[in-house]
């Protein structure tokens, strides 16, 4: 994914039983190779679900690049080239299903008016 892209990330959620249930998936970003020290993971998304007794619904995260940004030892935002890993998790302690990408470009300096959330929809 480019520096200043977006990448669309999806997940299906099942309901088993013989209800009807209520999800909320988290979306979570890891960033191992930043140039400073980064949280091991940050909620960048999440979206509450309601998921019909033995159906499924897809949830999909819009990612964008600006999400990965953050401050320098020069004190400015920005978004560096090099691997991520997206994870999709019922809470921080679930390890949930991640994807690593990787960012590809220079690095870019980014504003206020950044991507600031991964909006979400529901596939029905």
């Amino acid at each position: 994914m480019p520096v200043d892209g977006l990448i669309r990330l999806r997940a299906t959620i099942g309901n088993t039983g013989t209800r009807p249930g209520t999800a909320v998936p988290q979306l979570y970003l890891s960033d191992p190779v930043a140039s400073v020290a980064r949280p091991v993971r940050r909620l960048i998304g999440f979206a509450r679900v309601e998921v019909p007794a033995g159906a499924a619904v897809t949830v999909e995260f819009d990612v964008h690049a600006d999400l990965t940004a953050f401050t320098g030892r020069d004190q400015r935002r920005r978004v560096e080239p090099g691997r991520i890993v997206l994870t999709i998790a019922q809470s921080a302690a679930d390890p949930g299903a991640g994807v690593t990408v990787d960012l590809i470009g220079e690095v870019r300096f980014v504003g206020h008016d950044r991507v600031q959330s991964a909006p979400h929809r529901v596939a029905r």
